[in-house]
């Protein structure tokens, strides 16, 4: 008896250990039949969609529409919140710490590119701290002038570049934004000598074109089209690789002469970059098939956007590709960076 109660409780640690690992294993099987069980039923509340610019600009339109058709395609609204600032750092910053399950999501794009090499730091990293999940909407650059220059065409504002080196002026918006950037790769590229003038908002860019203190712009469709449509500025050419579909007699700059040349404003989803595959898979599969649809793309095409979807791996190599481009833009053309 004796020797058996001692066997007895030399066995009860062992007994105990297989107890804990039994229930261990049970809870930790329980965790993740849970968990697989939320990502598939994902998602199964409202989703916050963060836009990075106020309400009403044309990014900000292409993201409600967006939101508009998610919420269709998903079951769950879409709740598009407007959080300005800082060039984008402050939605970034917010999505970059939000939890990693699909319900804070972020427009990013070609201007998360840029602010990679125009600041000197920032609180996250746009490659490591995200996860992609598509791109949703592309936006062409128009070179403009106003309806009484001798200008018409690329071919006349290099031919007057060169023929009065330093006197051509070219308009943009602030240094570093996408106008800016492409007027100075324009200027690399084409090799002409010309002033580039950054103006604060576009209103002000368009009243100097008009006025003719500065001989050509560029700028959005969606900021000029009002000027266009009542013939006061004249589309000299777009900035992508093909024609656009709201404008397609106008020729592209490779058409016109500049070989090198292509600049296109996108912008895509990115969630933290934790989040399951299973939620960001669900995400982009949705994005693909609502910006397929017809109706979607004859809306935006109005507006001067093309809305068009990816996979994760294709819209985080448009990333870092833009990522270096613009790195060697800036700093070809001196541009300080911001703090």
């Amino acid at each position: 008896m004796i020797e058996c109660a001692t066997v007895a409780v030399r066995c009860r640690p062992v007994c105990l250990l297989r107890k804990t690992f039994i229930a261990g294993a049970f809870l930790s099987t329980i965790a993740m039949l849970v968990t697989a069980s939320a990502q598939s039923d994902y998602p199964n509340r409202p989703v916050q969609l963060i836009v990075p610019y106020g309400a009403g600009g044309i990014a900000d339109v292409g993201m409600r529409i967006l939101a508009d058709q998610l919420t269709g395609r998903l079951k769950q609204q879409f709740v598009v919140e407007n959080r300005p600032g800082a060039g984008g750092i402050v939605a970034a910053k917010a999505v970059a710490s939000a939890a990693p399950d699909g319900y804070t999501v972020l427009m990013t794009g070609n201007n998360n590119a840029i602010s990679a090499s125009l600041f000197k730091s920032l609180p996250y990293n746009i490659l490591t701290d995200f996860a992609s999940t598509s791109t949703t909407s592309f936006f062409d650059l128009l070179i403009v002038t106003r309806a009484g220059s001798p200008l018409r065409s690329v071919e006349d504002i290099v031919k007057m570049a060169r023929v009065n080196p330093g006197r051509l002026n070219i308009a943009t918006i602030n240094p570093g934004s996408t106008q800016n950037l492409a007027a100075e790769l324009f200027r690399s590229v084409a090799d002409i000598k010309v002033t580039i003038v950054p103006f604060r908002t576009s209103p002000d860019m368009a009243t100097a074109l008009l006025r003719g203190d500065v001989d050509v712009a560029f700028e959005f469709y969606a900021a000029i089209r009002g000027q266009i449509a009542d013939n006061k500025v004249i589309a000299m050419a777009s900035t992508g690789r093909k024609r656009t579909a709201y404008l397609p007699a106008i020729p592209t700059v490779q058409e016109s002469g500049i070989k090198d040349f292509e600049v296109v404003s996108w912008n895509g989803i990115s969630v933290p970059a934790a989040t399951p595959s299973a939620v960001v898979q669900i995400l982009t599969r949705a994005i693909n098939e609502v910006l397929a649809r017809t109706d979607v793309q004859e809306k935006v095409s109005k507006l001067g956007m093309e809305m068009r979807g990816s996979t994760p791996e294709a819209m985080t190599e448009r990333m870092k590709s833009d990522i270096a481009k613009w790195a060697a833009v800036i700093e070809k053309a001196g541009i300080p960076k911001h703090d």
